[in-house]
């Protein structure tokens, strides 16, 4: 099932970014994957899911974005290598 959020934005912050509704959307939706993945509130195999795109490349893109992946603990640990 697939649920579609709406918001508000007025058109100058597009015309300032250069992008229209559908990348604008796609951005937005990029940034909140990779900050619910940061903060721990979704696994990177469902980022990667919602995004649709391999895990590896979730995982990449995301420390591009400067996420941390692991904090160095058991938990974290073992919640990324479940799923390999």
């Amino acid at each position: 099932m697939k649920n579609l959020i709406t918001i508000e934005c007025p058109t100058e912050i597009l015309l300032g970014l250069h992008l229209d509704v559908d990348e604008f959307a796609e951005q937005i939706k990029k940034d909140i994957a990779f900050r619910l993945y940061g903060e721990g509130k979704i696994s990177s195999g469902m980022g990667a899911k919602w995004l649709n795109i391999p895990r590896i490349h979730f995982l990449l893109r995301a420390m591009e974005k400067g996420v941390m992946l692991l904090e160095n603990n058991e938990d974290d640990f073992l919640r990324e290598t479940s799923l390999l």
